[in-house]
């Protein structure tokens, strides 16, 4: 992708989210465990960085043309996940379990690559990566089908997965699926027809599972995407509400929900590019919202101590070439 909605080239992106609390949540007893291969995946998976181009040079914030602008004092200056996370390839649309015990991310190795390889290369997808003390463990590949697809925007909750795909077997061009971790292995994806209907992009369901924050490009809305909430009620979500007080004419999406409900982060664009902002619930009303990080800033995801981990994209000469997970730490 080469424009101000911020994520990468890859189209599925563009649609979705994450974040979530630590409870199981079991699947639908009324949906039908669907059929797996026992075989596994029928495509070759490679290392994450056999396929970074060799001539890839690795930016840093020294070398960053745009770096990420701090407007508030309760977090310390932006810096780059360490490393293994961080390569010279486009790390992007990050989730951190609540505790901090564990990140996923969606990783491609060269942003120049079309879509259409991207789903081929035996690297691009969702990866996940443990925190052992301080340091974060070598990222390993989710692998969310045993056939070729493009899989993304991943939302977690304890034991469940939420997340976007481009796959033989969808109702639209990109769908929502859920699947769960057993066995130490996510297992028995299948279509989340329910987040379907509502026609959701990026997301974050509430830690009760009560509500669900998305955004979304639906008529009536103030311009671009526009972040919308849909409640749950006898199993079932209703009519999606346009959170008026929070959108602008400028494209507002990519929620994160904080476990007690009481702040709700997002995405806005600021002076063209990408930047995260946050809302205060004051009652049962959302606060006017307060810019926390700037320029190429987006998709923000924290951890119970208040730790902030977005994405940076790095442009040169109006091209983006690189996204790697910065982390601004709670003070």
């Amino acid at each position: 992708m080469r424009n101000s909605v911020f994520i990468l080239g890859l189209f599925l992106i563009l649609f979705f989210g994450c974040t979530g609390n630590e409870q199981p949540v079991p699947l639908d007893p009324e949906v039908p465990e669907p059929e797996t291969d026992p075989e596994g995946p029928t495509f070759e998976v490679f290392p994450r960085d056999s396929k970074i181009p060799a001539d890839a040079v690795k930016i840093t914030p020294e070398t960053d043309n745009y770096p990420p602008i701090l407007h508030s004092d309760e977090w310390e200056e932006p810096v780059p996940v360490a490393v293994p996370i961080t390569s010279a390839g486009a790390e992007d649309s990050a989730f951190i379990r609540p505790d901090g015990s564990e990140m996923f991310f969606f990783f491609t190795p060269d942003v120049d690559v079309p879509v259409e390889k991207q789903l081929i290369d035996g690297t691009t997808g969702i990866y996940s990566s443990k925190r052992v003390g301080n340091r974060w463990s070598e990222s390993e590949r989710i692998i969310l089908n045993y056939d070729i697809s493009l899989d993304g925007c991943q939302f977690i909750q304890g034991n469940r997965i939420w997340f976007c795909s481009a796959r033989v077997g969808n109702n639209r061009e990109i769908d929502w699926y859920v699947a769960d971790y057993q066995g130490g292995e996510w297992k028995n994806w299948q279509l989340a027809e329910d987040l379907n209907s509502l026609e959701a992009g990026e997301l974050h369901i509430s830690s009760d599972g009560n509500e669900v924050y998305f955004h979304a490009d639906m008529e009536g809305g103030l311009g671009g995407y526009d972040l919308y909430v849909s409640k749950k009620e006898d199993g079932a979500w209703l009519e999606p509400e346009n959170l008026v007080i929070l959108n602008s004419p400028e494209t507002d999406g990519w929620p994160y929900l904080t476990q007690d409900k009481s702040e709700l982060w997002f995405t806005r664009t600021y002076l063209g590019t990408p930047a995260i902002y946050r809302s205060i619930k004051d009652g049962d009303e959302w606060g006017e919202p307060e810019l926390i990080i700037s320029q190429f800033a987006g998709e923000p995801t924290l951890d119970n101590e208040g730790n902030l981990y977005f994405t940076h994209h790095f442009y040169e000469n109006g091209n983006m070439i690189e996204a790697d997970i910065y982390v601004s730490n709670k003070k």
